[in-house]
């Protein structure tokens, strides 16, 4: 299809129109970006993104990433003119409602066009890297036939001035990704003011530093942005291309400021911007020359569908692959590896139980790829068998991200995105700050991404409080829809594994310990982790009171079991591997696990959530403050963690 400047024009020009009037009916939003970079995303789709509005899902196709989130209303835009069935004008006219398909930032599965949820900046730009990793990963395997496209983003000032970019950039830029093609909206305006107030980055020597092939040209020039995406596309590295754009063109007196960026028009700045325009059509109309232009645009890549369509039907591996279909039998060596260490009282780490279990895991699943922020020696994320990506051949199952744990959970999510590929993630527990961000986006827009997250407790010992988590546990059992594993063996540790592989729509934290811990599992049957906290060891007579424990303390609440039956005061012992799980089940099943007697919880972390177990009538044995430095074993009693205060915690309780 030819569209000649004249015909991108007026499609950029109806972009412009309908992204303002949606935001002048919310009274909300920001029209500086859709103004600004509506001719740079009329070039884009228009001309070049394949992608089949009646075929969303298109394997194939390019992705795009609005990095810039909260120019929403330009997607929402490009969506509705391009054809996509589940947008309709009443969604367009319904942005920033209740309930509305069209939220304030792009949310994954509102909209199938959607391809992630945008709106912390950086995040966007950064989770693209993972998108662009995992098709070489996959077209290293399976060909160009069918896997052979483009990731493109649109950003702004603001995802190139979060930290997290330079750490994803410089990974791209490492990798050589060349399908990865960002185009910045170079406009010099934050809602602060001008970007040189606060940024004096000169941003195209930055990627030229990190191994990007840089373009600068003018954002309103459909040549000139023609001309920068076909360069693009044939680059041997990742591309940014640099947009100088007017924010808010079109808008004749706030253009070019901040009061454009993050306000509606105003009702008579809109109207002096139709008549600069030379948009006669009523609120809400566009042309039907316009919606013709734009909807044959978004069939230009019907054919190319049509023979990948046909390409993958030949090879089913290719589409169980891509579907993430976990093969049969997948986890019969896993529980092969429970039985084992059951027969043979296994006493390790449960981060090297995690290992274990990789190595019973990775071989049989040929989406897995893992990885870890320089720790893998630590994490025991790497097992034998692995092989490193690298831009010399990307075939490969470990990612070695370095210290860049943000980075590192952006490029999981974007790698879960984009499908063929289940992300696992390792590095310190206490590091996980600096990823929480991209877990918390995991976790909203629903991926299946596994952060494998060692050193788990003050236990972690002479490193001292800067490494030791305490409030960490609570702080992700606060975080919906994540699951947080804490678990107390090897059995444990492979059924959280085997939760995690297969919960499609839930991100998963295993929290593993660097102290090794006794197996005290005699069971296989049924994967008790999944209902969240089960009695592990139940008392042999009356239980007096319930001892509640997760990962290495279920052993210390066992040992005390046994010494409390020795002064015939019997107790049950409940592990708690997971309590989004345990808060999952029936409140019957949960009475009679957590039992009507004293309760006494104990966990080598903050305190703070434990009270609606406990109850009342019961206590917590923690820590209200961060940890030491010292002996893991030292620093355990210093707190009071340990078998003695058990006993006399559950003495004085059941008095």
């Amino acid at each position: 299809m030819s569209l000649t400047n004249q015909k991108l024009q007026q499609m950029a020009n109806a972009l412009r129109v309908l992204s303002a009037e949606a935001i002048e009916k919310a009274k909300s939003g920001h029209p500086g970006m859709p103004l600004g970079m509506s001719d740079v995303a009329a070039v884009l789709f228009g001309k070049y993104l394949h992608i089949n509005p009646s075929e969303p899902k298109w394997f194939n196709r390019d992705r795009f990433v609005l990095s810039a989130g909260h120019g929403s209303m330009l997607l929402y835009s490009l969506l509705y003119f391009m054809g996509y069935p589940d947008i309709t004008l009443e969604d367009i006219k319904n942005f920033r409602q209740l309930g509305a398909k069209t939220a304030g930032h792009p949310e994954y599965g509102h909209l199938s066009g959607i391809d992630m949820t945008t709106g912390p900046l950086g995040q966007g730009i950064s989770s693209a890297v993972g998108m662009a990793l995992a098709e070489r990963e996959i077209n290293a395997k399976f060909g160009d036939d069918l896997c052979n496209h483009y990731t493109y983003v649109i950003c702004g000032d603001g995802c190139l001035m979060e930290g997290i970019s330079e750490e994803a950039i410089s990974l791209a830029g490492l990798w050589k990704l060349n399908k990865l093609i960002v185009l910045w909206d170079n406009n010099n305006i934050t809602i602060d003011g001008t970007v040189d107030k606060s940024n004096a980055t000169d941003q195209i020597a930055r990627f030229k530093a990190v191994g990007w092939n840089t373009i600068s040209i003018d954002g309103h020039n459909y040549d000139e942005i023609s001309a920068a995406v076909e360069q693009a596309q044939k680059s041997d590295k990742p591309t940014l291309i640099a947009c100088k754009t007017t924010i808010g063109f079109g808008a004749p007196n706030k253009c070019g400021t901040s009061k454009v960026h993050g306000s509606p028009l105003g009702e008579e700045e809109l109207k002096c911007m139709k008549l600069q325009l030379g948009w006669t059509a009523a609120p809400f109309e566009t042309p039907a020359e316009i919606i013709a232009t734009w909807r044959a645009a978004g069939q230009k890549s019907a054919a190319l569908y049509d023979v990948w369509q046909k390409a993958a039907a030949k090879n089913p591996e290719f589409m169980n692959f891509i579907r993430n279909t976990l093969p049969q039998n997948w986890n019969k060596a896993l529980h092969e590896l429970k039985l084992k260490a059951i027969k043979e009282q296994t006493k390790v780490a449960t981060r090297k139980a995690s290992q274990m279990c990789l190595e019973n895991i990775v071989k049989y699943i040929p989406q897995m790829i893992g990885g870890s922020a320089d720790l893998a020696a630590s994490n025991l994320t790497f097992v034998d068998g692995m092989k490193t990506i690298t831009a010399a051949d990307y075939n490969g199952n470990n990612v070695m991200y370095g210290i860049r744990e943000h980075a590192m959970g952006a490029i999981m999510n974007g790698m879960a995105l984009h499908g063929g590929v289940i992300p696992y993630g390792g590095t310190f527990f206490v590091f996980s700050d600096y990823m929480r961000p991209a877990m918390r986006l995991a976790a909203l827009m629903g991926l299946r991404v596994i952060y494998v997250l060692t050193h788990d407790s003050i236990g972690v010992g002479e490193d001292g409080p800067t490494h030791q988590p305490v409030e960490h546990l609570v702080s992700y059992r606060a975080m919906p829809n994540i699951n947080t594993f804490r678990p107390c063996d090897v059995v444990e540790t492979a059924e959280a594994w085997q939760i995690a592989i297969e919960s499609e729509h839930t991100p998963s934290i295993l929290a593993l310990s660097r102290q090794s811990v006794p197996t005290l599992r005699f069971t296989t049957g049924e994967n008790l982790t999944a209902k969240g906290g089960y009695v592990i060891s139940p008392a042999k007579g009356i239980a007096q009171a319930t001892i509640i424990a997760t990962g290495t303390e279920v052993s210390l609440a066992i040992e005390a079991q046994q010494k409390l039956a020795q002064e015939n005061i019997e107790v049950n012992v409940v592990s708690m591997p997971c309590q989004e799980l345990f808060d999952a089940q029936p409140t019957e099943y949960k009475h009679t696990v957590l039992g009507d007697k004293p309760r006494i919880a104990i966990e080598a972390g903050s305190r703070y959530g434990w009270e609606r177990y406990v109850g009342l009538d019961g206590t917590i044995i923690g820590l209200d403050s961060f940890g030491a430095s010292g002996k893991g074993e030292e620093i355990y009693a210093h707190f009071g963690i340990t078998v003695d205060n058990i006993i006399n915690t559950v003495k004085k309780y059941i008095q």
